[in-house]
């Protein structure tokens, strides 16, 4: 690091030889997701490489329709997931800051504003009140310095430095001031460190995990079916290329073309719709893992709680009043036994006292207000802007001429003012220190002596104040109308005005989201680095813990701890305290190795390696770090943690429709190869009862639009009362396997029958155009049965889903034109149908949706539930 001189700092040139040496003073940022590489994890999904070889199959035996519908079913899947992630990347973009950050440095003994990412190791930093730390450096000299570090470690309380403290990068300071020497820079800061325990490799989400699976088990079913048929054909002697096509056709029908598809546009829709609701997404399969989540672990300050100290009660004499209104908008009341208290000298003194002795700055920008400050300085502007004291206006009326600084061992502050009616000095401080300077009080709006046992109620009131986790101010005033005060009697005989009570409240909407989530089955638990009473305060008010005397477990704690003996606490402990980052990712690795599906919520740069490493972590869009949000895979916008219930609730309705569409497509998918299998059973190769071409015009097209419709549905029945589902747990658990292979089973043995009747041997086409026209007919009676996996269709009902019907008229115009367009009706080798073949074609399709009810019944009997739902959009 280059010496620097105390007063003078860099020279231009050892700060341009530095910047040459330690490089910009930037995080190394995560390789920004581009295009290209967006567009190639679209390529992850196994069943896309299936239909890519099925595509390449065709076009090697000559099959060109099959070709160019695989190929055109590929590039709609992988542009859609594209899009939808490309668009998210670029909305995340926008929420990042567009002015580059600035600091102060002193070169060549000058006083200089640069680029933040300029500055180097052996600066001198001239830091003040509102200015962000832009490197780690030591601190040469101070005057009352105070920083905001709860970004960092997630206390919540500003932290007091002195001479040769180190102070770092992406803290704040939020009172007095500072020089100090940079010692380190980039990715060599604390915060560097931080960066680089995030930037590992993106793991895949339980939806992958189970979709990945779900695809090899189907490529292995079909793979084997086409190797037996293959091989068992040309044994018989057919040749290759008819036992490919056959191969083809099966394959073809053992792969479901249709789910990727339906589950980007169904992902992508749950994308659009949480973004509404102010959640973005930045990966499309990440939408659903909020609703498999099993436990959300949320950082306290700035989440659970505004992260805006808030003046809540005041003590004036003996009465105790409440404040409404919570963070820095100067709205509320000041109440006494739920009536509005009356305006009083004794109050406004108290008020314009907390207003006047205080270096913090509250300004309307806008139809916002702009807190610069310390956060306990700022509520108390707050509560006197309540009461229509602003600190500009008073400041004109009392000029402040002398500050006597706050310090660690004097405890508080005084400010002296000058004022037409003469001087006023205005102290705050610890209740001790200021009682103890203190030799009048206000009683009945007149100014008398001050006993010891009146001081001691004060204290009592105090310590009752702060077993409720409230951060206690005591304010006194002392007046003179002479020129003004000697230095050493300015704190001297002073006039006690009350008490100030305050705390980082919790968010209003919190209590009613955590009991959403345990209602669902979901476990919220808080991993802070604030004190243990102050969490254990918080997480009673907000309903994650029903006893104050809860013990939160500590940083400390855990470190003594086995991963064996954390583990067991993380099944009853809900309060984590005093916790550093590598402490909160611990937990996380801990929670996800026995099988929770876990969501962690954060803002500061803290929360960042626990968000990566949770199977959701979720970044607050306003006043999250750069470096949380590249962390997260879902940001809230409006930083409200009852926007996560929402996402929760979204979904879970997403994986609802997944699993509907799932089994709908792969029951679908599955008759074709029993069907198949029939065919070679009972005839020769050359009578199969639906050719390839036929199977994928189904697939792609008659089952992929009510399956797109299902995937949009609206969710049935309360699923926030469900509990979470077992991540272990398959797509396709027994029951919609069940369903799967019956159904599937039922309509094969139904298609095979009206096959049979048809004389398939002399009238080949026509046999295969009424087994074509019965399973398009079951697709639409399969569409209503699946809307629900366990409900009756009559209570769901039939034309509540426009999509759907939609749907369903397209599938008839779209067969019709098929069937009945010479062209096309040469190309898929049908034949026209009348009347009363249509008619068989639609009783013998009916068959599945009796039985498909049949079997539903069956389940609510044995669940005991009842069939009235209420539809939930």
């Amino acid at each position: 690091m280059p010496k620097t001189k105390k007063t003078k700092g860099l020279s231009n040139k050892e700060a341009a030889k530095a910047l040459e040496r330690f490089g910009f003073n930037e995080l190394k940022k995560k390789r920004q997701l581009r295009g290209l590489t967006i567009f190639l994890r679209q390529f992850t999904n196994f069943i896309v490489w299936i239909l890519v070889i099925a595509a390449a199959i065709s076009y090697g035996i000559g099959e060109q329709i099959n070709f160019w519908v695989i190929d055109f079913i590929i590039v709609f899947i992988i542009l859609m997931g594209f899009l939808q992630e490309y668009k998210a990347e670029k909305s995340i973009e926008a929420l990042k800051a567009i002015v580059e950050p600035t600091t102060k440095v002193i070169r060549e003994g000058r006083l200089l504003k640069i680029a933040s990412k300029f500055v180097v190791p052996g600066d001198l930093l001239s830091l003040e009140m509102g200015d962000k730390v832009p490197a780690d450096a030591k601190v040469i000299e101070e005057t009352a310095l105070k920083l905001d570090e709860s970004t960092l470690t997630g206390e919540s309380d500003p932290v007091g430095k002195e001479k040769k403290n180190e102070i770092y990068a992406g803290t704040q300071i939020v009172y007095g001031r500072c020089m100090a020497l940079v010692q380190e820079t980039g990715m060599k800061t604390k915060l560097g460190n931080i960066a680089k325990m995030i930037q590992e490799k993106e793991s895949l989400t339980p939806l992958q995990i189970r979709f990945n699976k779900l695809g090899k088990m189907l490529a292995m079913i079909a793979l084997g079916a086409s190797v037996i048929v293959l091989v068992g054909g040309i044994a018989r002697g057919a040749t290759a290329t008819e036992m490919l096509i056959v191969a083809l056709a099966l394959a073809v029908a053992a792969v479901p073309e249709g789910l990727p598809l339906t589950v980007t546009l169904a992902l992508s829709f749950g994308m659009h719709r949480m973004s509404q609701k102010k959640s973005l997404v930045r990966r499309m399969m990440a939408v659903e893992t909020l609703g498999s989540t099993t436990i959300i672990c949320s950082d306290k300050t700035g989440t659970l709680t505004k992260n805006e100290m808030t003046v809540q009660k005041l003590y004036l004499n003996g009465t105790g009043l409440k404040v409404t209104g919570a963070g820095y908008k100067p709205q509320g009341e000041f109440m006494l036994k739920d009536k509005i208290y009356p305006k009083s000298d004794h109050l406004h003194d108290l008020l314009r006292a907390a207003v006047l002795c205080n270096n913090a700055e509250l300004t309307l920008r806008g139809r916002r207000w702009d807190p610069v400050g310390d956060p306990t300085e700022l509520a108390l502007l707050t509560v006197g802007a309540k009461a229509g004291f602003f600190k500009d206006k008073l400041e004109r009326q009392y000029k402040r001429e002398e500050e006597v600084l706050f310090s660690s061992t004097r405890k508080m502050m005084t400010t002296v003012h000058k004022h037409r009616d003469g001087h006023f000095a205005f102290s705050k401080g610890a209740p001790e220190e200021i009682l103890e300077r203190c030799k009048y009080w206000i009683v009945k709006g007149k100014k008398v002596k001050m006993t010891a046992k009146d001081k001691r109620e004060v204290l009592k009131t105090n310590h009752h104040y702060a077993r409720q986790a409230l951060r206690v101010l005591a304010l006194a005033q002392k007046t003179s109308k002479k020129k003004g005060f000697l230095s050493e009697e300015i704190e001297k005989e002073l006039t006690f005005l009350g008490l100030t009570a305050m705390k980082d409240p919790a968010r209003p909407e919190v209590k009613e989201a955590i009991a959403t989530c345990k209602k669902a089955g979901i476990e919220v638990c808080m991993i802070t680095g604030d004190h243990e009473q102050t969490a254990v305060s918080i997480a009673h008010q907000i309903g994650m813990v029903s006893d104050l005397e809860v013990q939160a477990v500590t940083g400390k704690v855990i470190d003594g701890l086995s991963d064996k003996e954390l583990a067991a606490l993380l099944k009853t402990v809900r309060v984590f305290a005093r916790t550093q980052p590598e402490h909160k990712l611990r937990i996380v690795k801990l929670l996800k190795k026995h099988g929770h599906i876990v969501a962690m919520t954060g803002d500061g740069i803290n929360d960042a390696p626990a968000l990566k490493k949770a199977d959701i972590g979720i970044a607050m869009g306003i006043k999250g770090t750069d470096v949380t949000k590249e962390a997260a895979e879902m940001i809230l916008e409006d930083d409200n943690f009852a926007t996560i219930v929402e996402a929760v609730k979204e979904g879970r309705r997403i994986y609802a429709n997944i699993e509907k569409f799932t089994a709908y497509l792969i029951s679908r998918n599955f008759t074709e190869v029993i069907l198949i299998f029939l065919g070679i059973l009972f005839f020769d190769f050359k009578f199969l009862p639906l050719l390839a071409i036929q199977i994928l015009f189904i697939n792609a097209f008659d089952e992929e639009m009510p399956a797109i419709a299902l995937g949009l549905d609206q969710a049935h029945g309360d699923i926030m009362t469900d509990a979470p589902r077992n991540p272990k747990e398959s797509i396709l658990n027994k029951f919609n396997t069940f369903i799967v292979f019956s159904v599937a089973t039922v309509m094969a043995l139904v298609a095979f029958i009206i096959f049979l009747s048809q004389d398939p041997v002399n009238n080949i086409e026509k046999a295969r155009t009424m087994v074509f026209t019965t399973i398009v007919v079951m697709v639409i009676f399969d569409t209503f049965n699946f809307r629900s996996l366990k409900l009756s269709t009559f209570t769901v009902g039939f034309f509540n889903n426009r999509l759907l019907n939609i749907a369903i008229l397209l599938i008839m115009a779209v067969t019709g034109f098929v069937m009945y367009f010479p062209p096309t009706q040469k190309a898929f080798q049908l034949v026209p149908l009348g009347i009363g073949d249509w008619l068989i074609c639609t009783l013998a399709a009916a068959t599945t949706f009796v039985y498909m009810e049949s079997i539903k019944w069956f389940r609510r009997r044995m669940d005991g539930t009842v069939n009235n739902p209420v539809i939930t959009k």
